[in-house]
């Protein structure tokens, strides 16, 4: 953090995030990456801190592309603190624009899930990532998958359809 490296910073706070390190204050991880690299930290690094995260990647990494094309998997967090379910779901997308661009598209409106529009807090890229650039009828068979496999490991899951 002391050279103002995103990437380098975000790297070493999602390690001992996704170890679970007891006793890490991620939040105040977080707020120092912003405050010394803000310009450079990668999209894929989660903003909120969220226990389930480690499962997410390991149910996320029994899926695959063989084929190459235009869509792309995306997750977004939503906020449940509201309900006795939460505080955290996911949302499981497709669409051929890029996460953070459908995430802005929900966010305004545009053919817009009511789960993502009103309780949408972020974009989780780093699950999906391999998940990026595959062929229509392979993102709309595992986005299918993906939803019903994170249900089956306990998360709180919209969209997948």
């Amino acid at each position: 953090m002391a050279a103002g490296d995103g990437p380098a910073g975000a790297h070493c706070i999602h390690e001992l995030w996704m170890r679970t390190e007891l006793g890490f204050d991620f939040d105040s991880a977080l707020d120092r990456l912003w405050k010394c690299a803000a310009s450079s930290i990668p999209e894929w690094l989660p903003m909120t801190y969220v226990d389930w995260l480690p499962t997410a990647y390991e149910v996320a990494a029994r899926f695959d592309s063989a084929r190459k094309g235009r869509s792309n998997i995306y997750l977004v967090l939503l906020d449940y603190s509201d309900r006795k379910d939460g505080p955290y779901g996911v949302y499981v997308g497709m669409s051929h624009y890029t996460p953070a661009q459908r995430f802005d598209q929900h966010k305004a409106g545009i053919r817009a899930s009511g789960a993502v529009l009103k309780r949408g807090l972020e974009v989780l890229t780093g699950p999906v990532l391999h998940l990026q650039h595959i062929a229509r009828e392979e993102a709309a068979r595992i986005e299918a998958s993906l939803a019903a496999a994170l249900g089956d490991a306990g998360l709180l899951v919209q969209g997948g359809h």
